[in-house]
């Protein structure tokens, strides 16, 4: 397997941490003195014969740093077209260079704390992926939430070690969480998909054929003298699509989608509560505080909030709580203007 790593987004519900020049995959967010991108990239290295990265340009250079003594190649991109061009750049790239592979696409930024159970899992998809199916890992839910996307597991596959996926659905609500939590049938979306190259370019040839020419053409001039031209020529043209959306969702209804259970102490630090889960940072003084979490310079009094979470940085200060947290991203939406660089 080759993996596929797309580093990209701000990471704007854990601002003012995360920042559009400074995303969370570039932040030593696990304290582990790793980056997340490079924490991902050795997570992987067991189980893959190579990574590519693919970032914007802005960030190309940093990550390229931080990768330093590892065999993974950064692919640029020139301007952010989502996660379907991205993952299917490093594809055809990969395809072209070594014909029809299996390839695992992983976000730079997510945190797994059993490696051995991830490469399990990694493992268990390449076998699935390799019989034709796009293969997804489930993780198994730990609650209700509703921060995440869920998998609705079918009937297992025959002499494989997956299960046929109903449907893919976005973020429900807390009631239908619930509802998902007590099944015991669904699995949380943390956007891990294994697939051959030949599969997951042939569906776009077949639902959005302009992206996979346009993918094709560039990958093919990627390794000569003429890839800055086509790459300028053909990357603004190419739709803006998730990968969930403009294949697996319609694949699995077709029966063409797998995936594979997995119990991996995973996360995607999307916000401060998540972030908070992996290590408490109390406050320095706290009454009637419990579980809140503070990253600042200076000591930090909370009295009377429990949960509260509070960040400083040299130019911003974030208070809010853990039960708000996935709210912050509306801050930053509201800063442009003279507070545009604080994004």
């Amino acid at each position: 397997m080759y993996a596929i790593i797309p580093a990209g987004g701000a990471g704007s519900r854990l601002w003012p941490l995360s920042r559009r020049d400074a995303p969370k995959f570039l932040l030593d967010l696990a304290g582990d003195g790793r980056s997340m991108v490079r924490a991902t990239v050795d997570r992987l290295a067991p189980v893959s014969d190579g990574a590519l990265v693919v970032t914007g340009e802005r960030h190309a250079r940093r990550v390229a740093d931080q990768l330093a003594g590892t065999s993974a190649e950064v692919v640029a991109e020139p301007s952010p077209r989502d996660s379907m061009a991205a993952i299917g750049l490093a594809a055809a790239i990969l395809d072209q260079r070594h014909g029809d592979v299996v390839v695992g696409s992983f976000a730079a930024d997510h945190v797994v704390r059993d490696d051995v159970a991830f490469h399990a899992a990694v493992r268990a998809a390449v076998e699935v992926a390799a019989a034709g199916y796009i293969t997804t890992i489930g993780i198994t839910p730990t609650e209700p939430s509703s921060a995440f996307g869920y998998i609705e597991q079918g009937a297992p596959l025959a002499d494989l070690p997956g299960r046929a996926v109903v449907r893919f659905e976005e973020k429900p609500a807390t009631a239908r969480a619930e509802e998902y939590l007590a099944s015991g049938r669904h699995l949380w979306n943390a956007g891990m998909f294994v697939m051959r190259t030949s599969v997951l370019l042939g569906a776009l040839d077949e639902l959005h054929p302009g992206l996979a020419t346009g993918l094709r053409r560039i990958a093919a001039a990627w390794d000569g003298p003429t890839r800055e031209t086509v790459l300028a020529e053909l990357w603004p043209t190419l739709d803006r699509l998730v990968i969930d959306r403009a294949i697996a969702e319609p694949l699995a209804e077709r029966g063409g989608v797998a995936v594979v259970p997995a119990d991996m102490g995973w996360s995607d630090i999307g916000d401060f509560a998540a972030l908070a889960e992996l290590g408490e940072r109390p406050p320095a003084f706290a009454v009637d505080a419990d579980g809140a979490w503070v990253h600042a310079g200076r000591p930090v009094a909370v009295v009377g909030i429990p949960g509260a979470v509070v960040v400083e940085t040299p130019d911003a200060i974030l208070v809010t709580t853990r039960e708000h947290a996935q709210a912050v991203k509306a801050v930053v939406d509201q800063l442009d203007g003279p507070l545009d660089h604080l994004r």
